[in-house]
């Protein structure tokens, strides 16, 4: 089934996509799709550049949500020690070497069901102590109510990442201590307080196309297209539901992950698309295929959360292989 040309001749952001349309997509031949995704790219991007974020867990473990991906909830037996809250000190020097390092976005996850009143003091301290650094923000410290996320925003918050995870029919099989309906709700409340969203998921958790399809339809059809899309893939963690599986089954076929990424771009025009998790066990070639595709950000550092990272020398030498180059501070989409 081929999408017709009307749907991918434009690169012009839409919100009226149907499901179809978008495993049409899917289901175009392998180079048409990344012929299709690259010249979209190319429309809104520099597709030499990268953006280079980091990540920092400075709440790890613990959680009592039961998320089948993820090494942190207290259901899964995984080995994970838990720890408190960083103090904000401890994180903005870390920031600081994040950005010696060459990162221009930093991040700062936590392992919480949803932000509580009590953190907000120290988080904002994080916050407003990274953004001083020239640092662009990001946190993800869970769910949050609309005064939540207006205090973020006052803290010098700029994106606030909150995956969908997968597509709805799906998400019951993923986690059950939260509905899809939350996640919809936290995203609300993140753009009325005027932040960027960076909403995305993961793929390889024994999911089909469809599902796929489907989540990137969720975030296409969003009142606004995430700033940052990241596509997760599945790191296999033991004691998870997923982790185990696919152990046993084995992870997703990489041009079928090329095949999202290419769809993510097409469907959110303007969104940096985040090459996120699983890069560790991803080829070079991979790689390269992903940023064809229209991937334009990674995550740097020795590890993601709980999960490793490749080093920054390796990054260096792809980067240089490639003739990829960190992109600024504050870029966006272009104008024109």
């Amino acid at each position: 089934m081929n999408a017709p040309v009307s749907l991918i001749d434009s690169a012009l952001p839409r919100h009226d996509w149907a499901l179809d349309e978008v495993i049409a997509l899917f289901d175009l031949p392998f180079t048409a799709l990344i012929f299709q995704a690259a010249a979209v790219h190319r429309r809104w991007f520099d597709p030499t550049q990268v953006q280079m974020s980091q990540l920092l867990s400075v709440k790890t473990g613990g959680c009592v949500e039961n998320c089948g991906y993820c090494s942190q909830p207290a259901h899964f037996d995984t080995g994970l020690k838990a720890s408190k809250l960083m103090k904000s000190e401890v994180v903005i020097e870390q920031a600081a070497r994040a950005k010696a390092g060459g990162a221009s976005r930093f991040c700062m996850g936590a392992a919480w069901r949803d932000l509580k009143d009590r953190d907000l003091p120290e988080l904002a301290r994080m916050i407003g102590g990274v953004k001083a650094l020239g640092l662009e923000t990001c946190a993800t410290p869970g769910m949050l109510t609309a005064d939540h996320a207006k205090q973020l925003k006052d803290a010098g918050l700029d994106y606030y990442n909150h995956n969908l995870d997968t597509g709805p029919e799906d998400y019951a099989r993923v986690v059950t201590t939260r509905t899809y309906q939350d996640r919809l709700d936290t995203l609300s409340h993140v753009r009325d307080a005027g932040m960027s969203t960076c909403c995305g998921g993961i793929v390889g958790m024994g999911e089909q196309r469809r599902d796929r399809a489907s989540l990137l339809h969720a975030l296409a059809t969003l009142p606004a297209h995430p700033d940052s899309l990241p596509v997760n893939g599945l790191v296999p963690v033991s004691g998870t539901p997923p982790g185990d599986q696919i152990k046993a089954e084995g992870q997703i076929d990489a041009l079928e992950f090329v095949r999202t990424i290419a769809v993510a771009r097409l469907v959110c025009p303007k969104a940096i698309v985040r090459l996120s998790a699983g890069r560790e066990t991803m080829s070079r070639e991979l790689q390269a295929l992903c940023f064809l595709a229209g991937a334009n950000s990674i995550f740097v550092g020795d590890t993601l959360v709980t999960t490793p990272n490749p080093e920054r020398n390796t990054d260096d030498a792809l980067f240089s292989d490639l003739g990829l180059v960190p992109m600024p501070v504050g870029a966006g989409p272009n104008a024109h």
